[in-house]
């Protein structure tokens, strides 16, 4: 009984990660950077030091991210990022449990943005 609810746990598991889709800065299609409702899960303060344009300020650790969250249609494709990818990763694991289907986590997040910016 306990190995089958292993393997059940596993499989819920990777089941809820197959709908977070990672995507590098350099490889988010032009359609999704126009359609796509961009959220940076960052502090108040780190979004104040700079930010993506026209990202909205979601703080992932925050006691009323999932309420926040939820005024976003489920429908939508949702762009997440934080400073590296680690927060906004969760960000998308909590959006993915409430059944947002349309998810992306900028993978290395805003430092990648940054360091692109500074390469053109």
């Amino acid at each position: 009984m306990q190995r089958l609810f292993f393997l059940l746990s596993v499989f819920f598991c990777l089941g809820l990660q197959a709908q977070v889709r990672n995507i590098p800065i350099n490889e988010v299609p032009e359609n999704l950077k126009k359609k796509a409702v961009l959220v940076d899960v960052r502090t108040p303060g780190e979004y104040a030091e700079g930010h993506l344009p026209e990202a909205l300020n979601i703080d992932v650790n925050t006691d009323d991210f999932t309420e926040r969250i939820a005024k976003i249609r489920k429908n939508k494709a949702v762009l997440l990022y934080c400073r590296s990818g680690r927060r906004s990763a969760r960000a998308a694991a909590i959006m993915d449990s409430l059944g947002y289907r349309k998810v992306y986590n900028l993978e290395g997040g805003f430092l990648a943005w940054d360091e692109a910016q500074n390469q053109e």
